[in-house]
């Protein structure tokens, strides 16, 4: 089997979980902007370029009221700057990727980054196209399952309360295959507890904390492994 072809087999089987959940959660998107009067392909393009789930959903919002640029520019970077994070702990991975170096970056969403953070089977003898492979993979079922979505939006009546929960449900079984791919469990602690004291302090001193904790949340457990970045490897090593 070519470098390629082994890739890309490794890439789609690693993704299959992430596929179910994106086909679900991109429907739900598409089948509210089909509501909100756009034809399907509106959601084909902003899958295309937007590429943020979250964001798209609040996209949602913002394209039934009279456009305003300056608070779509601000809600988008609310949304999304816990990407800086993510691509902060990615510099390593990502610097020798070439040609697909642009794509990836483009490409890293939550559910991409859980799967650039666990570790690269060893058979893998190209890295840059597994990685590649796995953003292309994952943002091939965003598009596909928004398109459907609006598609059928058009067509049918679809309550889509409580779909948000499939990305939940999806997180836990990422997370779990990260446990037990391990046997050193401290960067998931770190991110597990970090979290929680974050969630618990702003909820507790903050009104309506719950729904801003997340970027503290991040800053902690990014300084946490950073600072602690040669000791979890020693233990990696053993």
């Amino acid at each position: 089997m070519n470098e390629t072809k082994q890739a890309m087999k490794s890439a789609f089987t690693l993704t299959i979980p992430i596929m179910c959940g994106y086909l679900f959660l991109g429907a739900g998107f598409g089948v509210l902007l089909a509501k909100s009067g756009y034809p399907f392909y509106w959601a084909t393009f902003s899958a295309m370029t937007v590429y943020s789930g979250s964001m798209q959903y609040v996209e949602v919002d913002l394209l039934r009221g009279a456009f305003d640029l300056l608070t779509a520019v601000i809600m988008t970077v609310a949304v999304n700057v816990r990407h800086v994070f993510y691509g902060l702990s990615l510099i390593d991975k990502y610097k020798d990727l070439g040609a697909y170096k642009l794509y990836c970056i483009f490409g890293l969403t939550d559910e991409t980054y859980s799967l650039m953070c666990m570790k690269t089977p060893e058979y893998i003898r190209n890295k840059n196209k597994f990685y590649f492979f796995i953003t292309l993979f994952d943002h091939l079922y965003w598009i596909t399952g928004c398109t459907l979505g609006a598609v059928i939006g058009q067509y049918i009546d679809f309550n889509a309360k409580g779909i948000d929960f499939v990305m939940t449900a999806l997180f836990f079984v990422i997370f779990i295959e990260q446990w037990e791919s391990t046997k050193v469990h401290i960067p998931a602690l770190i991110g597990v507890f970090g979290s929680l004291l974050c969630l618990v302090l702003f909820r507790i001193f903050v009104q309506g904390g719950s729904q801003f904790f997340l970027i503290p949340a991040m800053a902690i457990v990014f300084l946490s492994l950073t600072l602690g970045k040669k000791p979890i490897e020693r233990r990696l090593s053993r």
